[in-house]
């Protein structure tokens, strides 16, 4: 896996993926940010939160659970002292569909977690990663919660 970030002015950069994708980071305005991309720390947050839906979405199909939507919510705090590292972060799944069993989301979550999400396991060396999940059955509108 390869990867390439590019100045173009103040802090401002263009990351781009091996695969051929690219995106636009920079910094807070304070440091001379244009407010015309996405923080670095937070595409560590967005990259946390697409492995681990990779995952939970992936398991729960193969468990034939009939998922219609998967909203990952990712809230974090950072070290007040440099380096402002995560020290917590919480991820909480929002997932719907008819009838899903809640035995196999608790499954998939804690899979992804504690054995499939990389993501996850390496930000969990450095803060600590909770989750949790709420569960929208189409069929009845009721919620599940964890």
């Amino acid at each position: 896996m390869k990867a390439r970030v590019k100045w173009i002015e103040d802090v401002q950069f263009i990351g781009e993926s091996g695969t051929g994708h690219s995106l636009i980071m920079d910094g807070p305005e304070e440091r001379g940010g244009h407010g015309t991309g996405i923080r670095p720390m937070e595409l560590l947050l967005l990259g946390l939160g697409g492995c681990t839906s990779f995952d939970v979405v992936e398991m729960l199909k193969k468990s034939r659970q009939d998922i219609e939507d998967c909203v990952v919510e990712i809230s974090a705090k950072r070290s007040e002292k440099i380096p402002k590292i995560f020290t917590h972060i919480h991820v909480h799944f929002i997932i719907t569909g008819d009838n899903i069993k809640e035995s196999q989301v608790k499954r998939a979550v804690s899979l992804s977690a504690g054995k499939y999400c990389s993501a996850s396991l390496m930000l969990g060396k450095a803060a600590e990663v909770t989750h949790d999940y709420v569960i929208i059955d189409t069929a009845t509108e009721n919620k599940q919660t964890s």
